[in-house]
C-alpha cells in the first residue's frame, strides 16, 4: 500500500468539511437575520406614519387628518 498516493487531501478533508459546515451555519444564521429585520420594520411604526398613509390612499379627510395629526402631536 502506498499512501503517499493520496496527497494533502486525505490529511486535511476534515477541515473543508468543518469550513463548508460553517459556511452553511453561518448562511441559516444570515437568512434569519434578514427574516427577522424584515418583521422589525412593521413594528416599528408610528402612529403619524399610519396617519400619513390613511390620508394617502383617502380613507380620511384633510380635515381629520389635521385634527388627528394635532392631537398626536400634542405634548
Amino acid at each position: 500500500m502506498h499512501w503517499g498516493d493520496y496527497g494533502w487531501g486525505m490529511g486535511f478533508g476534515w477541515i473543508f468539511m468543518i469550513i463548508f459546515w460553517g459556511l452553511v451555519i453561518l448562511g441559516i444564521v444570515y437568512l434569519i437575520q434578514v427574516v427577522s429585520k424584515g418583521t422589525k420594520k412593521e413594528d416599528t411604526e408610528t402612529p403619524l406614519d399610519i396617519l400619513k398613509k390613511r390620508y394617502a390612499k383617502g380613507e380620511i379627510t384633510k380635515e381629520e387628518y389635521e385634527r388627528m395629526k394635532d392631537d398626536l402631536t400634542r405634548d
